[in-house]
């Protein structure tokens, strides 16, 4: 395993932040505000200082108000219309936009996990190896985000991603190849689902 080259351009951060927050009475989590600014924009910042140089953010509730309130200059936009249908969706729309871009892996993490921030991704970035990657953040052992696909998964796990599942099938198949990264001193991998966890946000 050499760690010494860049691999910078090899792989590509891929936001997934289209919910729509139901239990948060539908408010489009991109924008719920993180020390003063739009969530989108906190999580786009983690993955660029984690060292992805290609951003693509896949948007989808309230996505004209997030291009308008959130600074995505630098950052591919992906809208997902069928966002509703849970986050498989937005997974496979959002690898669709990174194939043909010579990219050959995606690290994927959620707009709703504030408490994961440059360490934790740079790590799982960090265990990259060629597209044939699959590798998994892990907190006390349990699979987590963020999470590294090689560009030689994206069909299988875009062929199997449905409902709010994303890849988690696809995951458990091949749970014999995913490099688990162990992340919990550096990370916490809550989510901002209900009104009660905002508490988490600054």
């Amino acid at each position: 395993m050499t760690h010494n080259q860049d691999h910078r351009g090899d792989v590509a951060g891929l936001l997934l932040a289209a919910g729509g927050g139901r239990r948060l009475g539908g408010r489009p989590k991109a924008l719920l505000e993180h020390r003063g600014r739009p969530l989108v924009e906190h999580a786009v910042g983690v993955l660029r200082a984690a060292g992805c140089g290609r951003v693509h953010v896949v948007l989808g509730a309230g996505a004209d108000d997030v291009r308008k309130r959130a600074e995505l200059d630098d950052c591919v936009l992906v809208e997902n219309p069928d966002w509703a249908e849970g986050m498989g969706t937005s997974l496979r729309a959002g690898l669709e936009s990174l194939a043909g871009t010579g990219v050959r892996a995606a690290l994927v993490s959620l707009v709703d996990q504030p408490g994961i921030g440059p360490a934790a991704v740079a790590r799982v970035l960090g265990a990259y190896e060629d597209e044939t990657s699959l590798v998994s953040a892990a907190y006390d052992g349990r699979r987590g985000h963020p999470v590294l696909f090689g560009s030689a998964h994206w069909a299988g796990i875009a062929a199997t991603a449905t409902g709010d599942r994303g890849a988690r099938a696809y995951l458990k198949e091949h749970a014999n190849s995913v490099g688990l990264v162990e992340c919990a001193d550096v990370a916490q991998p809550y989510d901002i689902d209900t009104a009660a966890d905002l508490r988490h946000l600054e």
